[in-house]
């Protein structure tokens, strides 16, 4: 029997016949992407939001990162130099993507909450074509997706082998869950079955999250970050998330005239990367949950100390860039904006592809591995305590100028999330690139990307061969090219609001779409 597959499966979601807005869009796909992008995205991880309110022309940030249990120590990480990276143990911060879909919708939403998550409850229960993403990863992880039955009982055919591009994968025990969301609201997540099910499963397994955990969790409004850069306001989520380096790399890069300079050129690639270090170190020593410790972002981005930083890029004193930064660092972005001017960004992981690598019992839903983020040096701003959020590789961008919004900007990929964005950012403000073009071109990385401990430069293949050597010249050292089209540089995607058109772009280096309705 033939069956027709609609995707991508939100387009009735945000159609105008419907009623729904990009707030409402961004839920949808939010969720859907929690189900058809299962290695990297779901309810069972974190999100914060961007949001531009057209009626009352204001910004909002809306923190959708969970705590820690109450009952953690450095005590359950006994003789061990980091927190394990899978497993019940690093499964140990409360989802909160659920809750920031709820707080969203109920604040800004059109739909009904229930009909923003038909889609993805559709999907899960009826099946989607497994994406050549998704059949990768679940490859290169088929240990760790065997390991454990309610996982491999899941996320592969017959608890053993892998799905392959096109085939059909069905989640209905994720559809119950999803269902039992859209019916009974954040409740049922957090306060209701779902989190018995969730604890009973991690105490089965010597896990340490409690329904007390899930009922004391609460996402958080806050107030975005913003730097102004060449006449233009970029606004980011505050801590615990790490918009501040996007916003110093900025504020830096600002103080070099690169509007001549190819991104092609080694030149610019320098000043970046530089300006990419900088920001981490501070980044590093200082980003935290500030409710335990406060992050002086104030000072870390006023203009006169990024003026100073900017200094330091063309100091000989100073060291490679690929020496004397922290390991940080999987994850979706998906933006939108509507007819009458909201505009949405949301950025949505379970830290490292396939989270924890635990599905919860029969609930379908896998679990994050963000706590494996904390830090076990009692002397680290991150230092791993009951009840903080840890520090966050999840940020996305929004520039803004006298009317509205002019870009939305985000992209996965641990380290390059920063880096990336305000690359795009640098290169169609200060270099005149179309924003598809922006995304299209060769990239690089400084750093990692989910699950590694790479620390040099790394350039695309489509890079000349003799920038390595050139780059090599002007004090960098561990350049090395990779794929033409590399997972490892992330996955952008953005929207460019002009005068007479809106364009939307998406990654070549990814599955997904840049569409309009």
């Amino acid at each position: 029997m033939l069956r027709r597959i609609i995707w991508p499966p939100w387009p009735d979601t945000i159609s105008s016949k419907k009623g729904g807005n990009a707030i409402d869009a961004m839920v949808a796909v939010n969720a859907t992407l929690g189900v058809v992008f299962p290695h990297m995205t779901g309810a069972g991880g974190d999100a914060f939001w961007l949001i531009y309110d057209a009626k009352t022309k204001q910004t909002f940030a809306l923190n959708a990162s969970g705590h820690s249990s109450k009952h953690v120590s450095m005590d359950d990480y006994k003789n061990q130099e980091k927190i394990d990276e899978r497993g019940p143990k690093s499964a140990i911060t409360v989802p909160g993507a659920v809750d920031g879909w709820c707080q969203a919708s109920k604040r800004f939403g059109r739909l009904a909450f229930s009909e923003c998550l038909k889609p993805a409850i559709n999907f899960a229960r009826e099946g989607f074509p497994v994406s050549p993403s998704l059949a990768k990863f679940s490859e290169q992880s088929l240990g760790l997706l065997r390991s454990h039955d309610t996982t491999a009982f899941t996320f592969l055919k017959d608890k053993v082998a892998p799905y392959l591009p096109g085939d059909i994968m069905k989640n209905r025990s994720l559809a119950k869950t999803l269902e039992k969301i859209s019916e009974q609201g954040r409740d049922a997540f957090y306060k209701g079955s779902i989190a018995k099910k969730i604890c009973e499963f991690l105490a089965d397994n010597n896990g340490i999250l409690s329904e007390a955990d899930f009922a004391a969790h609460q996402s958080e409004w806050v107030k975005p970050l913003t730097m102004d850069y060449r006449g233009k306001t970029v606004i980011a989520p505050p801590p615990n998330s790490e918009g501040m380096a996007t916003l110093a790399i900025l504020g830096m890069l600002e103080h070099f005239d690169v509007s001549e300079s190819s991104d092609n050129s080694a030149a610019f690639i320098d000043i970046f990367t530089r300006a990419t270090a900088l920001a981490f170190r501070d980044r590093n020593e200082y980003l935290d949950d500030p409710n335990f410790n406060d992050v002086p972002t104030s000072q870390l981005l006023d203009k006169a100390y990024l003026a100073e930083r900017a200094k330091k890029i063309i100091d000989p004193s100073i060291g490679p860039p690929e020496q004397g930064f922290g390991q940080r660092g999987d994850t979706t972005f998906s933006c939108a904006v509507d007819e009458d001017g909201n505009a949405v960004a949301v950025i949505q992981s379970l830290y490292w592809e396939w989270g924890s690598g635990l599905v919860a019992g029969d609930t379908g839903l896998l679990l994050q591995n963000r706590g494996a983020f904390f830090s076990l040096d009692s002397k680290s701003a991150d230092r791993l305590m009951p009840e903080k959020r840890p520090a966050h590789t999840l940020t996305c961008s929004m520039v803004l100028n006298d009317t509205g919004p002019e870009m939305i900007v985000g992209a996965m990929g641990g380290e390059g999330e920063p880096q990336t964005q305000a690359a795009i950012i640098a290169r169609v403000l200060d270099q005149g690139y179309a924003i598809q073009e922006a995304i299209d071109a060769p990239r690089w990385l400084l750093g990692r990307t989910w699950g590694e401990q790479h620390r040099g430069l790394r350039l695309e293949g489509r890079f000349p061969e003799d920038m390595v050597k050139d780059l090599e010249n002007l004090g960098h050292v561990n350049v090395e090219l990779i794929d033409a089209f590399s997972d490892l540089v992330g996955h952008a995607q953005a929207i460019h609001i002009l005068n007479n058109r809106i364009e939307a772009a998406a990654d070549p280096r990814a599955g997904g779409l840049a569409t309009g309705y």
